[in-house]
Order: C-alpha cells, then sequence, then structure tokens
C-alpha cells in the first residue's frame, strides 16, 4: 500500500511542467498594451478656423451711404439761400462728425442771447426735446429782407437754432419760404442728430418759415393800405378791401344765426353771407381738422390715422389770435406704407407737401409722428 502511494507521488513530481508558449504571450501583449506609435506621438490640438470678416457693417454703411446719396441728389440746390449755402459747404468740408458736432456748440456759443421778453409761448418752436424760441422781425437796412433771433436751453439745439438764424437772416421771405426741409442731409449731421432732434430742427425751420410769411403778409396789407388811403385822398372814393369784406360777411352770418336778432331762422341775406364765409373759412369750427383728415386719407390710404387739434394749448399765441377759427396747432399720428423706404424728413415733408394750402391760410404748426405698419408694430 505504501509503496503504491509513493510510486504515485514520484510519477506526479517527475511529470514535466508545461509552460506556455512565449511567443503567444508576445502576441497577446501586443494586442491588450497601447502601440508604441500611439504612446510615443506628440498630441494633437484643435485650433478654431480663421473667421471671414463680417461683411454686415460694411454693407450698412454702404447702403447708408447710397441712400444719403439718393437723397441729396434729389434737393433743389438752388432754392437755398447764399449764407446757408456756404454753410452747408463748411459742413461738408469736414469730414469728421466729432468735427460736425463742435461746430455746432461754436454757432450756438455765438448767438446772442434773446430778449426774456420774447421767451414767450407766443415765440416757441413745438415738438423740440428741448425749449426753442425764435423771432423774426424786418430786416431795419432792407424791408424786404427778415431777420431772426432765436435761444435755447440746450448747447446743441441752440447751435442748431443759430445755423438757421445766420443761413436764413437777410433773405426775402419769399426765398426763406422755399426752402426746402431736406437740406439738412447736406449738412452731414445724421449721426450727430437723434429721430428727436431732427424733428425739433424741422419744426424750427418751418416756424421760420411761417413767420417769415406772416411778415410778408402784413407788410403787403399794410402797403395796400397807404396806397389806398392816397388814393380815396387824391379822388375821394373808396375802394373795397376784399379782406374787410371777408370779416364783415363773417360778421353778419354771426348775428343772423345769433338769438337776440328776434328770429330763429336765419334770413335770404344772411344765408348767402354765411355761405361765402364758409367758403372763405371752411366749414366752421372743426373744418380745418375734417380736410387735414380727408387729405391725407386720400394722399397716405393710412392704416391708421389721429389728427388731434392741440390749439387750445396755445391760445395765448399770437397765430391763434390772429386765425379766423382758431385751428392753428395740430398733432398728426399716421401710419401708412407710403413711408416706406423714405427717411424721416421725407416722411414730414410729404406731409408737409400735402397740407400746403393749409399752411398758407392759417394752420401754424405740426407735430408728425409718421410710421410704416412695421415700425408701429
Amino acid at each position: 500500500m505504501a509503496s503504491s502511494i509513493s510510486s504515485s507521488v514520484l510519477r506526479l513530481l517527475s511529470s514535466p511542467r508545461i509552460l506556455p508558449n512565449p511567443s503567444a504571450f508576445s502576441s497577446i501583449s501586443a494586442f491588450l498594451l497601447p502601440s508604441r506609435s500611439l504612446v510615443f506621438s506628440s498630441p494633437i490640438s484643435f485650433q478654431p478656423l480663421p473667421k471671414s470678416p463680417s461683411l454686415a457693417g460694411p454693407l450698412r454703411a454702404q447702403q447708408q451711404q447710397e441712400e444719403d446719396q439718393e437723397a441729396t441728389a434729389s434737393i433743389d440746390v438752388s432754392l437755398i439761400p447764399p449764407k446757408l449755402r456756404d454753410i452747408i459747404a463748411l459742413f461738408q468740408s469736414v469730414p469728421e462728425p466729432k468735427a460736425k458736432y463742435q461746430q455746432l456748440l461754436h454757432y450756438g456759443a455765438r448767438l446772442p442771447p434773446l430778449d426774456p421778453a420774447f421767451k414767450i409761448d407766443a415765440y416757441r418752436v413745438r415738438g423740440c426735446v428741448s425749449q426753442v424760441w425764435v423771432r423774426a422781425f424786418a430786416d431795419p437796412d432792407d424791408p424786404a429782407a427778415v431777420r431772426f433771433e432765436a435761444d435755447s436751453d440746450s448747447a446743441l439745439t441752440k447751435g442748431l437754432a443759430a445755423l438757421l438764424v445766420s443761413g436764413l437772416s437777410g433773405s426775402p421771405a419769399t426765398v426763406i419760404a422755399r426752402v426746402p426741409p431736406d437740406f439738412v442731409q447736406l449738412l452731414g449731421l445724421r449721426q450727430s442728430l437723434t429721430p428727436s432732434r431732427n424733428n425739433g430742427f424741422l419744426n424750427m425751420l418751418k416756424l421760420m418759415q411761417q413767420k417769415a410769411l406772416q411778415l410778408y403778409i402784413e407788410d403787403a396789407k399794410a402797403e395796400k393800405n397807404k396806397a389806398i388811403e392816397s388814393e380815396t385822398k387824391g379822388t375821394g372814393k373808396v375802394e373795397k378791401d376784399p379782406i374787410l369784406d371777408q370779416e364783415k360777411a363773417k360778421e353778419i352770418s354771426r348775428e343772423s344765426l345769433s338769438p337776440s336778432n328776434g328770429s330763429a331762422s336765419p334770413s335770404i341775406s344772411s344765408v348767402a353771407d354765411k355761405k361765402d364765409s364758409s367758403e372763405i373759412y371752411g366749414d366752421g369750427i372743426g373744418g380745418r381738422k375734417k380736410r387735414i383728415v380727408v387729405r391725407l386719407k386720400q394722399a397716405l390710404s393710412p392704416v391708421e390715422l389721429e389728427v388731434k387739434d392741440v390749439s387750445y394749448l396755445h391760445a395765448g399765441h399770437a397765430g391763434v389770435r390772429g386765425s379766423a377759427d382758431g385751428e392753428t396747432h395740430f398733432n398728426v399720428r399716421a401710419i401708412s406704407k407710403e413711408f416706406e423706404g423714405k427717411s424721416l424728413v421725407k416722411r414730414h415733408r410729404l406731409i408737409y407737401d400735402l397740407l400746403q394750402e393749409e399752411l398758407q391760410q392759417g394752420l401754424h404748426a405740426l407735430s408728425i409722428d409718421a410710421k410704416t405698419p412695421s415700425e408701429a408694430q
């Protein structure tokens, strides 16, 4: 029994050991271990590709330049007074917007102060961010010419007012009235003026044109009255004055409708007088507003139109006191496709052109808000 156990042990001990094949081990190692080329290769870095230069800025600037050139090309320079043309040439010779801004401040600093007696509502410009006052008077050296004085509580607005005072003073009223509002494009002040400042500048120009025309009309009326007086002294015959006849017709129509005349219905003659006066003065109270609405609707086909009579805010204004119906100041808000592709200046000019007849017949000032349908959303 012991001998059989020992022989078995001997066989177990004496049996050869089976070792793994070295080549097989090396092939497994090669599979499991990372490649030498990967371990010792240089690291890979990712760099962003250089961006192509943005074309939005240059394209926008080019488009703006083309719009400015188109706007300035349509301006009739012959309608601009010589002094104002010289100022435009000066601003065009300065390429930098900052230098133009400094030039405006320089004009404002040189503007003589306005007498406080004229810093009242009758001389104030409507629609300006800052307070601006403008006074017009006949040139002492040339009765046919008009001179201006102005002042403002803002340095920049004062510079704009001084520019107009220097450029328009000394010109006849008929020349001043024909100055195109979009001449501001020639100054190159787009980057220096916000839309509200630009709107105020246009209102300044419009008020100066209106005051110049008022002086012209008053002077013509005075000359006519002098001529009538001289004729009546020589012939003893009094000629009819159509302006006085109009006033008389208006008074007759009012008296005929007054309860104090003891009649509930006007006579045939009073009806005729009323008809004549209505043809002269419009449809009575509210007539001008109706005409403005009709004209703007016909020409603009607006999506939205609001015309508000704010003449009651200017009851002490000289223009209101001299107006037949007291309708002198309006706020106009219009939303129309007709404004598409037009600058703010051209939109205002379009409305002013449509209402030119009203402006010549007593409409004193407009505050305009003109937008396209997309801008109003």
